[in-house]
């Protein structure tokens, strides 16, 4: 049964752009036996540090809607489903409590607070969960969520921190954008002319002297922003944008950065992957060798950099990164 969603998924999902997906980048990536075992020990890991009301927190962000998020998508990741399966149980306390945070305009911030960080990557889970259940409540959240990130698009194309920011930033932006996408793969309206507008201004961001993508236009580019920009062109079907080439080789080459190691290679995952062919083999391959030392006794992968969020955020996006090849979640799919 689940495979025969995620095949009418990818039948149906409504294209951006008329232009397909190049043919010509077969993948030929397979998970190793020491990822297959990695991944699973984490999940197992991560299934033990769920809270009582079906969120995941950190010191630094308890009951913070992301990490819950990140967590949720570790999951479906690995091909599991709510009430289905070892974690089912999880994965469905997972859902209820993203949808217990959703405020009357969607809002997704919980009652802690948040910011549309949060709210971006909470509508991104939501919307993959939706995607592979068709989850009637979640859809009606889904929507909520979505329209507000529609309504709260600014003149330049982008958004940031608050839903009505006057200004912009790459980062939060991207987020928005997957959301968008995920939603819209799901069924779910989405204006053409959102995700042009955004498109814009993230291009906005590129750095054409080095190939790399900026916090914002006229900032020095990042490891992070660069694998995030590459990611949406290729989401948003520009798969032959002029920046895409350059900004893989800024990629490569700042592989190893240290800054935001972990939300850079969240990103750089899923952007190499749709690259596709021997770059996308030859990324993997070195995700295994930098990943796999990092992962401790317990199932947990540490943290690289001092900003990062801590355990359960490293582990989720190694798990999500690894699983890549498995092609479960929608949004990585080509």
């Amino acid at each position: 049964m689940r495979f025969a969603i995620l095949l009418v998924l990818v039948a149906f999902a409504p294209a951006l752009h008329s232009a397909p997906a190049p043919v010509d980048k077969k993948d030929d990536v397979k998970m190793s036996e020491p990822a297959r075992k990695a991944t699973a020990k984490g999940l197992a890991w991560l299934a033990t540090k769920q809270n009582a009301d079906g969120s995941w927190s950190e010191s630094r962000y308890p009951h913070n809607p992301a990490i819950t998020s990140y967590a949720l998508l570790a999951f479906l990741s690995q091909g599991h489903l709510p009430n289905q399966g070892i974690y089912g149980k999880e994965i469905a306390k997972a859902s209820r409590y993203l949808v217990s945070c959703a405020q009357g305009d969607g809002y997704l911030i919980g009652t802690r607070g948040g910011n549309m960080y949060s709210h971006g990557m909470a509508t991104l889970a939501l919307a993959e969960l939706y995607g592979l259940t068709s989850d009637k409540e979640v859809k009606t959240v889904l929507k909520k969520a979505i329209d507000l990130i529609v309504t709260g698009q600014n003149k330049q194309g982008g958004w940031r921190y608050s839903p009505r920011s006057p200004d912009s930033d790459v980062s939060v932006t991207i987020m928005q954008v997957m959301a968008l996408r995920a939603a819209k793969n799901a069924g779910i309206h989405v204006r053409d002319e959102t995700m042009k507008n955004a498109i814009a201004y993230i291009k906005k961001c590129y750095n054409p002297s080095v190939g790399g993508f900026a916090y914002q236009p006229g900032h020095n580019p990042g490891f992070a922003r660069t694998a995030a920009g590459v990611c949406i062109l290729q989401l948003t079907g520009e798969y032959k944008a002029k920046e895409i080439d350059k900004a893989v080789v800024y990629l490569e080459k700042n592989f190893d950065a240290r800054e935001h190691f972990w939300y850079g290679h969240y990103y750089a995952s899923h952007a190499m992957h749709q690259v596709g062919g021997r770059q996308w083999k030859a990324w993997y391959d070195r995700m295994l060798r930098r990943f796999l030392p990092l992962q401790q006794n317990d199932g947990s992968f540490s943290g690289v950099d001092g900003s990062s969020a801590g355990p359960i955020y490293a582990t989720s996006i190694a798990i999500i990164s690894l699983s890549v090849p498995m092609n479960y979640l929608p949004i990585y799919q080509r």
